[in-house]
């Protein structure tokens, strides 16, 4: 395994996640398999006045799905990447929300692997309400050596 353990490995890919840092996303993956994401809808995640565009969402999504994927991987010194993913969306979202991506692997070939997420919203002004779904995603990662990114893996040494 390229790192020590699972925590150094989150740890490494939370610094050199630029994606999830340019949109205020915070990832913490409480098991191998499993992974949330949690961020708020800003200005610029917008598609009409007070409305996240769907993409936003999708974005979460992917990357949500994609690190539970990935925190099996890393124990196996394997990385993955996005083969597919879908999305359903069952409510909008707000400026100001709080979204909670959860998700889990589902199933683990020796190529392939399956993870499905829920993202959750809080409303802003209401941050202790129940959670609402607002999309569920069933996505499938290629997994692959992490010596095929070596230039990646090595900058945390």
């Amino acid at each position: 395994m390229p790192f020590p353990d699972l925590a150094t490995a989150i740890a490494h890919y939370n610094r050199i996640n630029q994606y999830g840092q340019a949109n205020g996303m915070t990832l913490t993956v409480p098991a191998a398999g499993h992974a949330e994401y949690r961020m708020v809808v800003q200005p610029e995640h917008l598609s009409s006045p007070g409305t996240a565009h769907g993409g936003v969402l999708a974005g979460l999504m992917d990357a949500a799905l994609g690190a539970a994927a990935l925190a099996l991987a890393f124990t196996t010194g394997e990385l993955v990447s996005t083969v597919e993913f879908k999305i359903n969306y069952y409510r909008p979202v707000l400026l100001g929300d709080h979204l909670h991506a959860v998700a889990q692997v589902e199933h683990a070939g020796t190529s392939l692997v399956v993870s499905s997420a829920t993202i959750y919203r809080r409303p802003a002004d209401a941050p202790t309400a129940e959670a609402m779904a607002v999309a569920r995603g069933l996505g499938t990662f290629n997994r692959y050596p992490a010596s095929k990114r070596a230039e990646v893996l090595h900058k945390h040494e």
